[in-house]
């Protein structure tokens, strides 16, 4: 496959991003005439108030939450030299439904500053199965990314126990917000949780892009990464910690969204291959566009209802990774 310029994806991307948050704005049940949006007049009343409170907020919310999931996607395939490593390996995703599930089950309904315990509980939750990861597979030897991926698949069997034990003892309401809140969903967006959002990821994305260099150094090996002056476990340790806080951060603002850490970051490695420099911010703006567009199409797929947007992720993205599966296996084949 012929790999494009890295600089003009990025300002391809540049171009489709402002273009994906006008055609978010336009749809859901009421259709919105999008020349309005671009004079800046929204038509009547009800339209403007949609605009404001609902389709704004959550279309930025959807472009903040992409982005750091698919950053997320790229740092830890950086760190595991694996392109089908995700965030979800070091337990976060799962740590964070096992603490979700207790706040619902709890009755935590309440708030503090705009942000529910049921999100606190979410990002405990993250913190606390990363935390344990990461001290398994530390020793006085360095940090083990073989052990960290083990420890990761137990922890998040554990808290897949824990919150599989929540459903059980959880009553009808209950196990219904456990259910929905697992599918994920970006209807709670406002814009007190948005300037909490680009407050803490915005801060964690313009940072990241810094450990560029260590991780095209690291793809040649941990040894050839300290040859060439990487402080290989001091970077692990750091990234580890940045994509626990990032994903935590993400799914207790909008639940468990699948797959928009793993395809996205292969997608555009594919067309500009390895290099970090261009491979962070290419798929910062791809998982934007990704999210913003999988939320507008959640809106309107089941009319007036809505459709939970993970479910519209899985949808996109389990056939793709059955193709990345089944390409893989195809290439070891002819290596043999």
């Amino acid at each position: 496959m012929k790999r494009l310029n890295p600089q003009h994806l990025l300002a391809i991307t540049l171009l489709l991003l402002p273009l994906s948050l006008v055609i978010a704005l336009t749809l859901g049940p009421e259709i919105i005439n999008p020349i309005t949006l671009l004079t800046g007049d929204a038509g009547q009343p009800a339209n403007q108030l949609i605009l404001e409170k609902i389709r704004l907020p959550r279309a930025l919310m959807a472009a903040i939450i992409g982005a750091t999931l698919a950053v997320a996607g790229v740092m830890m395939q950086g760190l595991f030299r694996n392109p089908l490593a995700d965030p979800s390996l070091i337990g976060v995703t799962s740590g964070a439904s096992a603490g979700a599930s207790l706040m619902i089950v709890l009755g935590a309904g309440s708030a503090i500053g705009g942000v529910s315990f049921i999100a606190l509980g979410a990002f405990a939750g993250a913190v606390i199965a990363t935390t344990i990861v990461y001290k398994l597979a530390s020793s006085s030897s360095g940090t083990s990314v073989a052990t960290m991926l083990l420890a990761g698949i137990a922890i998040s069997a554990l808290a897949g126990a824990f919150n599989s034990f929540f459903q059980y003892i959880a009553d009808n309401h209950m196990l219904r917000q456990i259910s929905l809140w697992q599918m994920g969903s970006l209807n709670g967006s406002n814009w007190q949780r948005l300037a909490m959002a680009y407050g803490v990821l915005g801060l964690l994305l313009c940072w990241l892009p810094r450990y560029s260099r260590a991780l095209n150094a690291m793809l040649l090996g941990e040894s050839e990464a300290r040859h060439l002056g990487i402080y290989v476990d001091r970077v692990k340790r750091q990234i580890i910690i940045l994509v626990a806080l990032a994903v935590g951060v993400a799914v207790a603002l909008s639940g468990t969204i699948a797959f928009v850490g793993l395809i996205t970051p292969h997608i555009i490695r594919l067309l500009i291959g390895p290099d970090h420099r261009y491979l962070i911010p290419g798929s910062a703006l791809a998982g934007a566009i990704l999210l913003v567009l999988a939320d507008a199409v959640s809106r309107i797929a089941i009319a007036p209802s809505e459709l939970p947007i993970g479910v519209v992720t899985a949808i996109l993205g389990a056939p793709f990774f059955l193709s990345l599966l089944r390409q893989q296996r195809n290439t070891s084949l002819i290596a043999r």
